[in-house]
């Protein structure tokens, strides 16, 4: 029987235990501080970044939220990461991804204190990550994919897994994670020079798809009881939706899940874990201040 992996349940849970730890660092004189930098007015990255602030405020941490015009120069925004770093009520710095062109988006990340690099794309944690030293912060993504694979009870333990995309958000460490002691499964990086792809994802126990297709991912690749996570969220042009589009993953989610034996939705899959991700390296920064 095919099992639905609800991320929103999943992240409440992560949350939760959060709220907790908040009390205790709160007893303690400590309150966890997130700044989050978006420059220019991209409206889905508003939207990510208002998000995150709501969530801030329903927790009780203390969020800055620095807005910067579109034509920002990279001094400004290096001087605003520099600001940041001595600012001792910030905890986690977080600059909203993607920049405008003009912006050497590597620098910025390179700018900000490993300490507060809540996102886990700084060149340390990067290494911490690969060299699995628990001091450094794991990409928020990929974590809340192994958190939900946990959840759901499926063993990663000898299991062939399938990463599809090799990015240094979601598939490079994705892949570092299931690999690594906790994860301990044999895995593939697929994308999109692998030759015969679909048969490489047919022998996966696991997929995690994260190439950024819309329904990239169907029911050719993948074999019968394999568990799949899906990262992607696309938007595609769809007349008869209330908004002209609507939003699919990078599974052909209806024919996969047939197939499955646990699949995440899109929406409502792996989007709300990486919130959570973040609010819980937020806290992990707090806690070590």
């Amino acid at each position: 029987m095919m099992k639905n992996i609800d991320g929103k349940a999943v992240a409440e849970k992560v949350i939760n235990e959060c709220r907790n730890e908040i009390s205790v660092l709160k007893e303690r004189g400590v309150v966890p501080g997130l700044a989050v930098v978006l420059i220019g007015d991209d409206p889905a990255s508003k939207v990510y970044v208002g998000s995150k602030a709501r969530k801030c405020e329903e927790l009780g941490i203390y969020s800055l939220k620095i807005e910067m015009p579109a034509d920002s120069t990279q001094s400004e925004v290096m001087q605003v990461v520099k600001d940041l770093n001595e600012n001792d009520k910030v905890d986690g710095i977080l600059v909203q991804s993607p920049p405008p062109a003009h912006i050497d988006e590597d620098a910025i990340v390179r700018a900000i204190d490993p300490a507060k690099d809540v996102d886990g794309f700084h060149p340390v944690n990067v290494a911490k990550l690969a060299l699995e030293d628990p001091s450094g912060f794991i990409p928020c993504t990929p974590h809340g994919c192994m958190r939900l694979l946990e959840d759901a009870g499926v063993e990663t333990s000898g299991a062939e897994a399938v990463v599809i995309g090799r990015s240094m958000i979601v598939g490079k460490p994705m892949a570092l994670l299931l690999m690594g002691k906790s994860g301990n499964a044999t895995v593939t990086v697929a994308h999109s020079r692998t030759k015969d792809l679909a048969a490489v994802c047919r022998r996966a126990d696991i997929i995690v798809a994260a190439i950024g297709m819309p329904e990239f991912v169907t029911a050719d690749m993948v074999k019968d009881g394999a568990v799949v996570i899906d990262v992607g969220i696309n938007r595609v042009e769809d007349a008869r939706a209330k908004r002209g589009y609507r939003l699919v993953g990078d599974v052909a989610y209806d024919e996969v899940a047939a197939k499955c034996s646990a699949i995440t939705p899109v929406p409502g899959g792996v989007g709300p874990m990486t919130i959570a991700m973040l609010i819980k390296n937020t806290v992990i920064a707090a806690g070590r201040r």
